[in-house]
């Protein structure tokens, strides 16, 4: 390794971050312009669509020249029934990281807990932003915040540190949301290191994503009585939607078996 590799190994989960708030800062300003909703989001599409591109270029060129650890991650896609079993499991993980995140704030504090509802207007702005934060959102965030980061390093217990930090940094970026991105981040991180593929954790930020606009038209459509704390934010799902996680988790934990 270099001189300047080994300069710029232990900086580059902080650079990183700082490289993945620019492209994440940068393809949300079409957004917050005062354009029309559909325009925005459709710049905000094709920027995010450019930063994917120019991110995978890095890790798959530039990182493991830079760094030979990096080659111990791949970034072949797994079998589209992977990608399906992983996603199946995101409901449980939902409702399981709702219920952690209040069991341990409760015990600090009380927290103000109030019905879950969405107006159609609500809706349907959310569904727009939505379909974004599904299907491309992931990727990029996921490539800054988990490939970039942990691939430099060899070693198993280094990558766990750096895995933390990155959570850390994932949960401050999301602000007021900040216990639950940090158990989802550690998630993300820990399954990226254990399946050595970035595509494992896509599936699953992406599937946590698509189970909470689904649990928002559900709630559109009075469905069930969920209940919400805005400050952090906290979702606790009613009965229905805990048993249909359950019985997802285990049809995914099958497919899974059979496929991994």
């Amino acid at each position: 390794m270099s001189k300047v590799a080994q300069f710029l190994k232990p900086l580059m989960p902080i650079l990183s971050a700082v490289y993945g708030v620019a492209i994440i800062y940068v393809t949300a300003q079409p957004v917050a312009g005062d354009q029309s909703v559909f325009v925005g989001e459709s710049v905000t599409w094709l920027l995010t669509l450019v930063g994917i591109a120019l991110t995978l270029f890095l890790v798959h060129r530039i990182e493991p020249k830079v760094f030979p650890a990096a080659g111990q991650f791949t970034l072949e896609l797994p079998k589209s029934s992977v990608i399906v079993g992983l996603m199946l499991l995101t409901p449980l993980w939902l409702v399981a990281e709702g219920y952690i995140v209040y069991g341990l704030l409760s015990l600090a504090t009380t927290l103000q807990m109030e019905p879950l509802t969405y107006t159609t207007a609500e809706l349907r702005e959310g569904l727009l932003s939505s379909v974004h934060a599904v299907l491309l959102a992931p990727i990029l965030e996921e490539l800054c915040f988990r490939q970039m980061a942990i691939a430099p390093f060899r070693r198993r217990g280094a990558q766990i540190v750096v895995c933390v930090v990155m959570a850390l940094l994932f949960g401050l970026l999301h602000v007021r949301n900040f216990p639950g991105a940090f158990l989802s981040a550690m998630v993300y991180g820990l399954v990226f290191i254990w399946s050595r593929n970035i595509w494992y954790s896509v599936a699953l930020h992406a599937g946590r994503n698509l189970v909470a606009t689904l649990l928002a038209v559900y709630c559109w459509l009075h469905l069930g009585d969920m209940q919400m704390a805005t400050m952090p934010v906290i979702i606790l799902p009613d009965m229905k939607v805990i048993f249909v996680s359950l019985f997802l988790a285990i049809a995914g934990l099958l497919i899974l078996r059979k496929k991994c």
